[in-house]
């Protein structure tokens, strides 16, 4: 069961390792071809921002991709706990510390799910007011 457990980590850890830097490279990937097809479209071959966006519109936009990164790893992680915690209780043959143990593990996946969904709620709610009273 212990070498599952490293496993299981092991893998995961390999997936974020090698997943985040794609993600994050086709982000910035994508922002460079909107804004080669914008100064393209306007005729501005010495390049520069075709965009009239200001600095505070983007530090709110990676604020949001960095929790949203975050979330989708909190998200990914907690349900592979609440599985290994299944499969635990199923697998505990009635033994007390075993079903307490993985009750207590679905119990903490759970919780961090509501974390994070608050945590998204909460940052949403903040940068649209921040958003609003700098606009105003």
């Amino acid at each position: 069961m212990l070498q599952k457990l490293k496993f299981l980590i092991l893998s995961l850890s390999s997936f974020l390792i090698l997943g985040i830097p794609a993600v994050a490279t086709a982000a910035v990937t994508q922002g460079g071809i909107n804004n080669g097809l914008c100064n393209g479209a306007n005729g501005n071959l010495a390049g520069g921002n075709c965009t009239s966006a200001d600095s505070s519109s983007n530090v709110n936009n990676l604020i949001t991709d960095i929790v949203n990164i975050l979330s989708v790893i909190v998200g990914v992680v907690a349900v592979i706990m609440i599985i290994v915690a299944g499969l635990r209780y199923i697998t505990s043959g009635g033994k007390q510390e075993s079903v307490t143990g993985a009750k207590n593990t679905i119990l903490y996946a759970v919780i961090g799910l509501v974390v994070v969904a608050l945590a998204q709620i909460i940052v949403h709610f903040v940068l649209n007011k921040a958003t609003s009273a700098a606009g105003s």
